[in-house]
């Protein structure tokens, strides 16, 4: 059976924390506001997976009220949703907004890591990196937002 699944995220930024994106640290002079490493392309990635298998939220399976999860990486996060709900993938496409840093430079990389992370071949993942044209919080250099929708068999 072919099922879709649809994640989506949004951090604030802020001074002094580590930009992550795909598992892959982003030179910035900001980074996300998380209780983990605020990975928030990871968030909508975990997040689809789980929506495509009809299995809740990344909040549900890793709160934010629990300290375990307390600067975790979401890489591994990632990897244990795929460890725990098998599936075939049939593609992932990510887009990720941010005004600053242009994200051009890391977006092989950042494919590579998470294709790695989902068992995946490259041609079965893309990564698109956007601006919002300096509107809205994202615009404004205060937040970052990514979005995922996948195409799995199971």
């Amino acid at each position: 059976m072919l099922r879709i699944g649809e994640g989506w995220d949004l951090h604030q930024l802020t001074e002094g924390r580590a930009l992550m994106l795909g598992g892959i640290e982003i030179p910035s002079s900001k980074g996300e506001v998380a209780h983990s490493d605020g990975d928030v392309l990871l968030h909508a990635v975990i997040d689809s997976i789980l929506g495509a298998c009809a299995d809740g939220d990344i909040g549900s399976h890793f709160p934010d009220t629990d300290p375990i999860y307390k600067d975790c990486k979401s890489i591994e996060l990632l990897k244990r949703v795929v460890a725990t709900h098998p599936f075939t993938l049939c593609n992932i496409d990510c887009t990720i907004t941010l005004q600053s840093p242009h994200l051009r430079p890391f977006i092989e990389s950042i494919r590579v890591s998470l294709s790695q992370a989902l068992g995946a071949q490259d041609n079965q993942v893309s990564i698109k990196a956007k601006t919002s044209e300096h509107l809205g919080p994202v615009g404004e250099g205060k937040a970052i937002e990514a979005r995922a929708v996948i195409l799995i068999e199971v």
